[in-house]
């Protein structure tokens, strides 16, 4: 019931109008195709221009009583209601069910972060008489040093690197490109696995100009630097379970700490929102009391 070119016309659209990642393209057809999925389990042979807001509703208490949690309910209706946008940008219909259709309330997680203790502990887990500890060293140093997403780790180019300025050039969500300032513990540690354990290596082709290799010249897979991470907190003897998405937090959490303004964290981590970039600031009292203390004209007081 045109169901699959709908989708496909639906997947052109995120990748050529919308630029959006190939992840995030999946996720968004992996939502929708749920709806589709939920019609043929009760037999309703319908296409998408015959749905209705009180249809879409019943699909909504159905993926929550089989267990869809509220933040993955409001994931599925965000791509709904996507899908439904770009059939009226179509005119393919001149409605949207979707537009009334409530999300649950989400609880706003706080995300775990390591203190400076934690990271340099982190650090000094590498075992630096094996080429992959100078590497993975480099890793950490970047991924705390600048705050970056793992896909933007495992896709940083050598000619992105600006060194000489002290900036690194990211490719980031929706192939956007950002600016983000490296440090010099960053820099010097990339620029030694860089000098004597990556020009050792037989790079295999198309990714010569890729900062992280594997063992066979190869750019590191996502999972390859999750494993990475977990091996070396547990090395270092940290409880928390940490991903490379900790030191991100880490990163953005130490800065504000640090007084940093909320707007320059926010381009650092390439968001688009102040708001996504507000979840990172779980400051605790007493740092809020000495900012109020510091910065508030009758705070002292």
């Amino acid at each position: 019931m045109n169901w699959e070119i709908y989708l496909k016309g639906f997947k052109a659209f995120l990748q050529l109008e919308k630029s959006l990642s190939p992840n995030s393209v999946e996720a968004y057809l992996r939502d929708v195709t749920k709806l589709k999925e939920y019609l043929e389990i009760k037999g309703q042979n319908l296409s998408p221009e015959q749905i209705d807001l009180k249809l879409l509703e019943t699909f909504v208490r159905w993926i929550a009583e089989i267990g869809f949690s509220a933040t993955s309910q409001a994931r599925i209706i965000s791509g709904i209601r996507a899908f439904y946008k770009y059939l009226l940008i179509e005119d393919i219909q001149n409605k949207n069910p979707a537009e009334l259709l409530e999300a649950p309330r989400t609880a706003r997680i706080l995300p775990d972060t390591l203190n400076q203790g934690d990271v340099i502990k982190l650090i000094e887990a590498n075992d630096l008489s094996k080429p992959e500890g100078e590497r993975n060293k480099a890793i950490i140093e970047t991924l705390y040093g600048c705050g970056l997403r793992v896909s933007e780790l495992v896709n940083l180019r050598i000619s992105n690197l600006h060194f000489d300025i002290g900036f690194i050039k990211i490719l980031g969500k929706g192939s956007k490109e950002r600016w983000v300032p490296v440090g010099e513990m960053a820099m010097t540690q990339i620029n030694t696995y860089l000098n004597f354990v990556r020009n050792q290596q037989e790079v295999k082709k198309g990714n010569e100009d890729i900062v992280f290799l594997n063992r066979r010249g190869s750019k590191l897979s996502r999972v390859m630097i999750f494993n990475v991470v977990k091996q070396l907190a547990k090395t270092a003897g940290i409880q928390k379970t940490i991903s490379p998405h900790t030191l991100r937090h880490s990163f953005a959490t130490h800065l504000v700490e640090g007084g940093a303004d909320l707007r320059a964290v926010q381009e650092m981590l390439g968001h688009e929102s102040i708001t996504t970039t507000e979840i990172y600031t779980h400051l605790d009292r007493r740092f809020l009391r000495e900012t109020i203390e510091k910065y508030h004209p009758w705070g002292g007081g």
